[in-house]
């Protein structure tokens, strides 16, 4: 959501009377890569972009490919061997091991299907949505850079009823999955459709506005995260403590679970540093929907919590327990406000990405690489169970 949130925020400053656009995203990759599919970049017509489709080695060339799609005004795919060490393709040594199919599309601002617009609508969902995008096809009816997105809210949306009709079981069954994937079709000619899963950006929910939340707040606001800060106390929320919250809430400590949202995509950091406050809030979350509850403070102090919600008769459940982290964060030996920020946040990401956090050196297989086996089940078995069980109710 990042790499959203900053493509956008570059095209609505743009003069669009004067300057002209493109977006490229990348759509498959074979081997290995800088960046994975759903990767992009806006590129301007004066050779600038924002955002990236590789580690530096494919931008240049796709800017001047996109410079023609522009004057053309049609997609193209363009596909990159990074394979070769000595980089004859473009020019230069790339050495990444992969091959890559980009997809470059020239942006109308007049059209329905201009993909800003697209882009501009994931960054409300608070639900899981799924965009399928045509980049390869031999099928005149079904031209590359078509798309059918699945929204976050169960509407099928396109301009190409035939293209509706094709893949709107494979949309709903992709969502389903929680996995982004390729499809490939035979009608009347190949047709090779991406199909992207847009998750919403992390909820960074903080109980407590002490001094040691300001670093943990920067860097979420940082990395794209929606950040919240609440507390009872208002001497703590005052703006100037958090200019890069996107919301600070004053909540009474009883009144918790009715004032304060939380989803499947909220991260709950508890650092109040007063036990009792502590407790009434766990008391309150302890059974919610959020995939990440960290416990700020020693073994110790996380225990006599526990302890106290066994005495008031309050059970810890198995799902309780997966999504519970005490002490917060990875073991990376930090002792400052802002190390411990850095663990919080790095744990939070490999919560929502299913990561161990451990050492890159002893991983198997493609650093970005997701089998559904290990880096997905906290997607699709949670969420799967999570959004079934809401539309059963």
């Amino acid at each position: 959501m990042k790499e959203f949130k900053t493509i956008l925020d570059t095209y609505h400053k743009l003069d669009l009377t004067k300057r002209k656009v493109a977006l490229a995203t990348v759509m498959q990759v074979k081997g290995s890569s800088y960046r994975s599919p759903g990767a992009r970049m806006l590129m301007m017509d004066d050779g600038r972009w924002v955002g990236s489709i590789s580690g530096g080695c494919l931008e240049g060339d796709a800017l001047r490919k996109a410079r023609q799609v522009i004057i053309n005004k049609i997609p193209r795919t363009v596909t990159y061997d990074t394979n070769n060490d000595e980089g004859n393709q473009i020019g230069i040594g790339l050495g990444c091991n992969g091959i890559i199919d980009i997809l470059i599309e020239p942006i109308d601002v007049t059209s329905n299907s201009n993909p800003i617009k697209q882009l501009e609508s994931f960054i409300t969902y608070k639900e899981i949505g799924v965009v399928a995008t045509v980049f390869e096809s031999g099928n005149k009816a079904i031209p590359v850079g078509e798309k059918v997105v699945l929204s976050a809210y169960e509407s099928i949306e396109g301009e190409n009823e035939y293209l509706i009709d094709l893949l709107s079981g494979d949309l709903i069954d992709v969502k389903s999955k929680v996995k982004s994937v390729i499809k490939e079709y035979v009608v009347d000619g190949d047709v090779k459709v991406y199909f992207e899963i847009i998750e919403p950006c992390i909820d960074l929910l903080i109980f407590g506005g002490g001094f040691d939340a300001k670093p943990v707040v920067e860097l979420a606001h940082t990395l794209g995260w929606n950040v919240r800060v609440t507390d009872e106390c208002m001497a703590h929320l005052f703006p100037i403590n958090f200019p890069h919250a996107d919301q600070v809430v004053a909540c009474q400590r009883d009144y918790v679970h009715k004032e304060i949202e939380i989803s499947p995509y909220t991260a709950v950091v508890m650092m109040s540093h007063n036990f009792n406050y502590d407790l009434a809030v766990l008391k309150q979350i302890i059974d919610c929907d959020a995939a990440y509850i960290g416990i700020l403070g020693p073994l110790s102090r996380a225990q006599k919590l526990f302890k106290a919600l066994d005495h008031n008769k309050i059970e810890i459940t198995d799902r309780a327990k997966e999504i519970l982290h005490y002490p917060i964060g990875l073991d990376i030996g930090a002792e400052t406000p802002e190390d411990i920020a850095i663990s919080i946040i790095a744990e939070i990401r490999a919560k929502f990405s299913n990561r161990s956090g451990g050492f890159l050196k002893y991983r198997k297989g493609p650093i970005h690489h997701k089998d559904g086996k290990e880096d997905q089940v906290f997607k699709q078995v949670y969420l799967k169970h999570f959004f079934q069980n809401r539309k059963s109710n």
